[in-house]
C-alpha cells in the first residue's frame, strides 16, 4: 500500500533540503554489482542526489546493480565516454578529485570539499586510467600503513565522501533546499502520487500544487485536467 503520510512527506522535504547538488561521484569503468550499489547507496547517504558513470563496452548497465531502495533517489548518469562525462561535471564548476597514487597526490582530507566537487574513481581492476588522471583537477591519496597498499572501491570512495560530508555539515551546508523546484516535484510525485505524475507526463501538464501534507490541492490545476 502507497504510504502518502504527512510524515512520509515531511520525510521527503528533509531528505531533499539536505541534498548537495555540487557534490557528486563519477565511476570510471566500476562495473561488479556490488560496488556500484555500495556507492550508490553513500552517495544517497550523504546527501548526493546525481552520480555519474561510464561503463566498459561489454557491461550492460541497468538500475538493478544498485539497491532497490536507493536507485529510487538516486539518478545515475550514463555518460557515452569519459571525456564527455568529465566535461559536463566541469561545466557545474565542480572541481574534479581523482582517487588516484600519483606524485602530485595529496592526503583525502587536505582538500576542501565545501567547493563544488566530483569524486573520480576507477575500476577494480586497474584503478583510475590515465585519460582520467589526466582530466582530473586534483589527485588524493588515502594515507595506509598496513602492507595492502589499496582499499576496494567502494571503501574508498566512502571514506572520502564522508570526510565531505563531515566538512560541509560543520560549514552548515544541510538543511537547505538547494534542489530546482522542478526537481522537487519530481520526487514528490514520483513517491507519493505516481499515478497522477504519469497522468501529468502523458499529457504534458505541470504537477498540481501539494499542501504542506502532500495532499493535491489546486482548482485551477483541476479545471486543466477537466478539459482534457
Amino acid at each position: 500500500m502507497l504510504d502518502r503520510s504527512p510524515t512520509r512527506y515531511q520525510k521527503i522535504i528533509e531528505l531533499l533540503s539536505n541534498r548537495q547538488p555540487d557534490l557528486t561521484v563519477f565511476m570510471d569503468e566500476v562495473h561488479k554489482p556490488h560496488n556500484l550499489a555500495a556507492i550508490v547507496r553513500t552517495a544517497d547517504a550523504v546527501g548526493i542526489g546525481h552520480v555519474h558513470a561510464v561503463f566498459p563496452p561489454e557491461v550492460s548497465y541497468s538500475g538493478h546493480h544498485t539497491s532497490s531502495g536507493s536507485k529510487r533517489w538516486v539518478t545515475t548518469h550514463k555518460h557515452p565516454d569519459l571525456q564527455t562525462g568529465i566535461k559536463e561535471v566541469k561545466s557545474q564548476g565542480m572541481q574534479v578529485l581523482a582517487a588516484h597514487f600519483s606524485d602530485k597526490a595529496v592526503d583525502f582530507r587536505s582538500i576542501d570539499y565545501t567547493k563544488p566537487t566530483c569524486i573520480l574513481v576507477g575500476s577494480e581492476l586497474v584503478g583510475v586510467s590515465d585519460e582520467a588522471a589526466e582530466l582530473a583537477d586534483k589527485h588524493v591519496i588515502i594515507p595506509m600503513v598496513g602492507m595492502v597498499q589499496s582499499l576496494n572501491v567502494s571503501v574508498a570512495t566512502a571514506l572520502i565522501l564522508y570526510e565531505a560530508q563531515s566538512q560541509r555539515d560543520e560549514a552548515g551546508m544541510y538543511g537547505e533546499m538547494k534542489v530546482p523546484q522542478e526537481e522537487v516535484d519530481y520526487i514528490l510525485f514520483n513517491a507519493l502520487h505516481p499515478t497522477i505524475k504519469k497522468y501529468c507526463d502523458k499529457h504534458q501538464m505541470r504537477y498540481p500544487k501539494l499542501d504542506d501534507q502532500g495532499e493535491i490541492d489546486d482548482p485551477e490545476w483541476d479545471q486543466l485536467r477537466r478539459k482534457i
